[in-house]
């Protein structure tokens, strides 16, 4: 057994499939210990919050500043409130009053105010451009240096005596609060999805219930499989016959028809991880049952398993203790497969509306999902499906690597060595 696994953690590929899993579920397993938020909890009072650290602006007004001269605070500030429609305005305009469109870089934002700063006149009318255009130039204008001035933001009041607005702070620009000092600071390196909920700690707990589905839906379909194989394999006859013909029919009807219609039939409120997990795997035993007949055929006729027969020893026994040790190695990668499967399964499943119910826990295919329903793909919302989309391939490239490591270690066709 030692050597065994020593064999087995010499594969390349095995070890670099184990090593992306095993990070992937102690990542799962230790992150709730952190954060041990709800993960279907609503945090955001809106949709697709960008990621980002967030800072409670009340609480920054309650913290004591200190005061930091940088040179690019206030390009900084314009340029995050310059968007790129208003840059391309700019330009537009610039060149109708004559500026040559090689001198404009619209990513620069200090050059580009000191055009701007320049060259445009409230009074001025270019030709081509509309009234409402120059409202608009005038607003923007007074909006841009409206940011550099160095006047103070006033926070007042009301007296609850006089019931007079009066002045009781005021925030320079020059005024900087350490993050650190802020009593509410939330970082979600994720953002929030479509409902206002963390995406980071949904996915992992998403991806917690995915594995526990796969695991499910890949046990009872290897269990089917394997007690069926091994039954048609061995005893043959007319009972082989007869599990044949059922392994047949299920192989004519596409799997995910028989998912699409049990799931179905189930209905919404009835559908739990568990229950897709046991529908997933009553219906993705076949081909197991199929390889595992075919490696059972090939050895009932072995001298070992003649010498059990001539021994007395039951159909159970010599099934247990003379064919299956033979064929251990393949169980184990079947079911490494059928638990990738599973995964896969139910993420199909819950695009389609039918995996488990919303409001119970999230899998990956429920967010996938959400995502898809509320357009994250199309508004460019990445945070929102990319990270399952690659938990997905993750998990699905981990063990798949697992299993080709697993099967150059047991088949002698394919060892290196």
């Amino acid at each position: 057994m030692k050597h065994l696994l020593q064999q087995v953690f010499r594969s390349p590929k095995f070890l670099v499939g184990f090593v992306i899993f095993s990070l992937l579920l102690l990542f799962v397993l230790i992150y709730p210990l952190f954060v041990p938020d709800n993960p279907l909890g609503i945090i955001g009072q809106g949709t697709f919050f960008e990621p980002g650290i967030y800072v409670n602006a009340y609480d920054v007004i309650g913290t004591d500043p200190r005061t930091l001269m940088l040179d690019n605070a206030a390009a900084n500030r314009i340029a995050s409130k310059l968007s790129p429609a208003d840059r391309t305005a700019m330009q537009e305009y610039l060149v109708a009053v004559g500026v040559d469109e090689e001198d404009i870089e619209l990513e620069d934002t200090e050059k580009l105010l000191d055009l701007w700063e320049a060259y445009y006149d409230p009074a001025a009318r270019p030709a081509g451009f509309t009234a409402a255009q120059r409202r608009y130039y005038g607003r923007l204008t007074n909006n841009l240096f409206g940011i550099l001035s160095l006047e103070s933001v006033v926070i007042a009041a009301e007296n609850p005596e006089t019931g007079v607005m009066e002045q009781i702070d005021e925030v320079k620009q020059s005024d900087y609060v350490n993050v650190n000092k802020v009593a509410n600071v939330r970082w979600l390196p994720l953002g929030t999805d479509n409902f206002g909920r963390d995406v980071l700690t949904q996915l992992v707990s998403a991806t917690k219930t995915s594995l526990q589905i796969g695991l499910v839906a890949g046990s009872i379909a290897t269990a089917i499989g394997l007690t069926l194989g091994l039954i048609a394999g061995y005893v043959g006859g007319w009972l082989d016959d007869i599990i044949m013909f059922i392994t047949n029919l299920f192989t004519v009807i596409p799997g995910i028809v028989l998912l699409i219609l049990i799931s179905f039939s189930i209905g919404q409120e009835n559908r739990g991880a568990v229950t897709v997990a046991v529908v997933i795997g009553i219906t993705s035993w076949v081909w197991t049952a199929r390889a595992v007949r075919a490696q059972v055929v090939s050895l009932r006729n072995r001298d070992h398993v003649n010498l059990s027969k001539l021994s007395g020893h039951s159909v159970a026994h010599i099934i247990v203790n003379d064919i299956l040790p033979y064929i251990a190695s393949y169980v184990i990668m079947a079911l490494i497969l059928q638990i990738s499967s599973g995964i896969l399964a139910e993420a199909g499943l819950s695009i389609l509306g039918l995996g488990p119910k919303t409001t119970e826990v999230p899998t990956l295919g429920l967010m996938m999902n959400w995502a898809l329903i509320y357009s994250a793909h199309v508004t460019n919302k990445w945070w929102a499906w990319v990270p399952v989309i690659v938990t997905i391939a993750s998990i699905s490239f981990s063990l798949n690597l697992m299993n080709t490591g697993l099967d150059q270690v047991f088949n002698p066709a394919l060892r290196e060595d």
